[in-house]
């Protein structure tokens, strides 16, 4: 996909990929075959019937290809510029074993973009027709994330009522303070949320399930006759190394939701300041690391480092994000592993003491497990550190649950694909359950759990 020029876009928020033009978008799509078997369609956590809609495309129908799209997938736009359709549905098409499959996600994003402009220059919005409310049960999803959204959508075209509570100010979870504007434009979530709503689902912001208002209550109320817990994980991780308590770390979730949600790229317009200093260490290798140090450069950083303690091979982001940033200037020091961070007589961070690393044998994950190379211990000179290594369950609402089993790790245990738990007409999906995953795969547990509230509710009033 044709991408803006690096040294550009390092200095603003700008979208970073243009989006493909109606000629070459057309192009791509006569590439496909038409699968009789369409592995790509298995290949989708949400099922998008995605030989379909490329034929579509071909005709030049492109708000008929969105409409397709969203027969099992209500947040195309989305999907289409932060889904890892490498991994998924184009790694399994007939055309990735010749080399190169089709451009799913590009196709995906482009229908979304040109429906979505279609119905501006005729000035009208996104709203479809609002299906038909036919069942009296009322559903509570806790969650305005990827997986609540879809579970809603999924749940008001069933005919229910459902209401969507979520905890912070604003819609999206972690598509508005995770992924930043340069990746996914808010304007974007914007539409995709007002679509969800068009359904009929109602949205209350500002409502902490678990602290200003009780789930157990909401349940014994008999006001919603099925819940969704969908809060996805909140909970960053550190390094437990010396030093962490020091002024100048932040953790990747901090750092990203005062950049996106608090708006603090556009300081002193907004009054959230975020402090960067000139020499910035993210430590981590996946996705969330790559945004962290591509926010950094766009705050005013002059070098960034991204320190990992695999090599390339092993690292976790996709490989068009560690493109973006290595074009962008993010330098990259694999093999090495943080000691300490040290800090100056005001206790900020003056430097980062990090040991070099070589890979052994693969671990459990099946990557070559890095080993410590004795005496190679160096001082990394910098100012700032952002720790992208994962995030756990968020404990606000699961920890206050009477009768909700967890993990050890704090995350909600399910008992069928549907993501039933061990509270009777309670479903959950998403990183609360599965840990952090990928935005399309917590859509896709929304979509089955709203399958299996559908089913659970149907029997309850005795339908087959």
């Amino acid at each position: 996909m044709p991408r803006r020029d690096p040294q550009e876009r390092g200095t603003d928020f700008v979208e970073v990929a243009l989006g493909l033009d109606p000629e070459l978008a057309m192009a791509e799509a006569e590439r496909c075959l038409n699968c009789r078997h369409k592995p790509c369609v298995s290949g989708c956590p949400v099922q998008v019937p995605i030989p379909e809609f490329i034929q579509l495309v071909v005709q030049g129908e492109f708000e008929a290809a969105e409409a397709k799209i969203k027969e099992k997938n209500s947040l195309p736009a989305i999907c289409g510029r932060v889904c890892p359709q490498e991994t998924q549905c184009e790694e399994v098409c007939v055309l990735a074993r010749r080399g190169q499959p089709i451009a799913i996600g590009m196709l995906e994003r482009f229908v979304a973009d040109q429906a979505s402009a279609a119905r501006k220059a005729r000035k009208e919005d996104s709203s479809p027709d609002k299906p038909e409310k036919k069942y009296d049960e009322r559903v509570a999803v806790i969650g305005a994330g990827p997986a609540g959204l879809t579970c809603a959508a999924d749940l008001a075209n069933y005919g229910y009522e459902v209401d969507i509570f979520e905890a912070l100010h604003d819609t999206g979870g972690v598509l508005r303070y995770g992924i930043p504007e340069f990746r996914l434009p808010k304007s974007i979530v914007d539409e995709e949320v007002e679509y969800v709503k068009s359904l009929g689902v109602n949205i209350t912001t500002n409502v902490a399930v678990g602290l200003t208002m009780d789930f157990n209550e909401m349940l014994a109320s008999g006001e919603y006759a099925a819940a969704f817990i969908g809060t996805g994980a909140g909970l960053p991780y550190f390094l437990n190394i010396p030093g962490e308590n020091l002024n100048g770390v932040y953790s990747a979730n901090e750092f990203l939701t005062r950049a996106n949600l608090m708006k603090a790229y556009l300081f002193p317009e907004y009054d959230t300041p975020i402090k960067v200093g000139k020499r910035v260490a993210v430590v981590g290798a996946g996705n969330v690391a790559m945004d962290a140090a591509r926010v950094a450069l766009r705050l005013g950083a002059e070098e960034v480092y991204v320190v990992y303690r695999r090599s390339r091979e092993e690292m976790p982001a996709r490989h068009e994000e560690i493109e973006n940033a290595e074009e962008e200037g993010i330098q990259f020091r694999l093999l090495t592993n943080p000691a300490r961070i040290l800090g100056d007589e005001r206790f900020r961070v003056r430097g980062m003491e990090c040991v070099k690393m070589e890979l052994g044998e693969p671990d459990s994950s099946g990557r070559r497990r890095p080993v410590e190379i004795p005496g190679s211990n160096f001082t990394l000179e910098v100012d700032t550190v952002i720790v992208a290594v994962g995030q756990g369950a968020n404990p606000m609402l699961t920890t206050r649950v009477d009768g909700l089993e967890l993990n050890k790790w704090g995350n909600i245990t399910t008992y069928d694909e549907n993501g039933a738990t061990s509270i009777p007409g309670v479903w959950a999906g998403g990183d609360i359950a599965t840990g952090a995953s990928t935005v399309i795969s917590a859509m896709g547990a929304g979509k089955r759990a709203a399958l299996g509230i559908h089913e659970w509710l149907s029997a309850k009033r005795g339908e087959a």
